[in-house]
Parts: structure tokens; C-alpha cells; sequence
């Protein structure tokens, strides 16, 4: 039997910012020089690979903003998927697993970490993504048997 393609969603972790300090606020703190470039290797590689039809959910922090400004593409700020989400919370600003085309959260840790956990082994975890790295899952059907598939896990270091 063929294979049903679902959803999309990428999990793109906001490239390497400045260190936390006491003068500037978490959520205004900006990218490095280094994770600029490393923002533009996966926004490039994004817009080859992207599809047509996406949404893209930005934290409300400027880390990640600048980190979504690469991509030079429209989107929405959105708290849900910003420093203190939740699983949950991020999940459900996305729609998954029923949004059609893709969706692209670009956030912080725990949050995308836990939500890798749970895709793939059922359970929320504190797994590592590297800043500006991009996880990106599908949901496709097989033999009538919902399933999420790891369509690829992407460092910029590998660009």
C-alpha cells in the first residue's frame, strides 16, 4: 500500500546568540557573528528544501527573530513556541499533527529537545539540539497505521 504524506514540522533552534548577562535582557539578547552564519547555512539550505505551503512560528525573542530573518520569509511571532513553552503549548500553536504543508517553529531549549523526545519515543525528555540545528518530522500513514518519520536531523556545522 502507498504511503499517505502528512504533515511537516521542522524544529529549527535559534542560532548561537550572545552570552546571558545581567545588562542585557534574555530575550533581547542577539546572534554572534558566528551564529549569523550559521542562521544564513541553514536558512539556505531551508529555502531549497522547504515546502510550498508552510508556516513559520518565531519566538518573540531577537535571537530568534534574526535567526528567522534569514530565511528572508514571512512570520509569526508567536509566545507559544518562545522560552518558556511548553510541549504542549508548541504542539498546539503548530496544529499537530493535522496542519497541511509544514510548519516551522523556530525556539529555544528545553522546549524543541522535549518536543524530539516525544515524536520519536513517546515520552517528553531533555534531549540536546545544537543551536541552529533543524529537526524536521513528518507524519505520513502506512498500512492504515498513523507514523511520524525523522525526515532529517541538520547542523550547520555539516553545511
Amino acid at each position: 500500500m502507498m504511503d499517505k504524506k502528512g504533515m511537516d514540522l521542522i524544529l529549527w533552534r535559534h542560532a548561537e546568540a550572545e552570552e546571558f548577562a545581567d545588562s542585557i535582557p534574555d530575550r533581547k539578547r542577539r546572534l554572534t557573528p558566528r551564529g549569523e552564519k550559521h542562521a544564513k547555512k541553514m536558512a539556505h539550505w531551508l529555502q531549497h528544501n522547504l515546502p510550498h505551503k508552510h508556516r513559520i512560528l518565531v519566538s518573540p525573542t531577537d535571537r530568534t527573530q534574526q535567526t528567522a530573518n534569514a530565511l528572508e520569509l514571512p512570520y509569526d511571532v508567536e509566545k507559544k513556541v518562545g522560552v518558556d513553552a511548553t510541549v504542549a503549548d508548541a504542539l498546539a500553536a503548530a496544529n499537530w499533527p493535522t496542519d497541511p504543508g509544514a510548519v516551522v517553529i523556530v525556539g529555544h531549549q528545553p522546549a524543541l529537545g522535549r518536543i524530539a523526545a516525544l515524536l520519536l519515543g513517546g515520552k517528553e525528555a531533555d534531549w540536546p539540539i545544537k543551536k541552529g540545528a533543524i529537526w524536521w518530522f513528518s507524519t505520513r500513514t502506512r498500512e492504515s497505521e498513523p507514523q511520524i518519520v525523522l525526515r532529517a536531523v541538520i547542523n550547520p556545522d555539516f553545511l
